[in-house]
């Protein structure tokens, strides 16, 4: 069976979670659920997966943010992650083009994502997607 993508369910909450785990290097946080239970609602953003053969190989997650330049609304990239044994199926390329695809068909603007440092290796594979590089980002903690 060829892998497919298709938005998260309930049943794919703790598989998410440990990849989620994989991709920060920490355990996962007990509010980790709730927030993914509020993204599977779809006001705010979504999980989306990648299976083949009912294994989860993949879990990227998108927000969907207000901004009045756009007249509504944009998709951010949260988190992209594939299984270390699912790398060089695609996995990450059909998560990306997924979650493109679901935020046109939102009617979002713009659709965009965050390298830092440690993920800046990564612009090559993006920019394969039809994302492009405009500049960096500013942040400040407020926890």
């Amino acid at each position: 069976m060829a892998v497919q993508v298709k938005p998260a369910t309930s049943a794919d909450k703790a598989r998410c979670l440990e990849l989620v785990s994989q991709l920060v290097g920490r355990d996962a946080e007990p509010e980790w659920r709730r927030v993914y239970d509020a993204l599977l609602t779809g006001e705010r953003g979504e999980v989306l997966v990648a299976h083949e053969d009912g294994r989860v190989l993949g879990v990227a997650t998108v927000s969907y943010n207000l901004a009045i330049r756009y007249s509504g609304e944009y998709c951010q990239l949260e988190e992209l992650i594939v299984d270390p044994d699912a790398r060089g199926k695609d996995v990450g390329g059909l998560l990306v083009r997924g979650t493109l695809a679901r935020a046109k068909a939102r009617g979002c603007a713009e659709y965009g994502l965050y390298l830092v440092e440690s993920t800046e290796g990564n612009r090559p594979f993006y920019e394969k997607q039809g994302i492009r590089f405009v500049g960096s980002e500013m942040r400040a903690d407020l926890r």
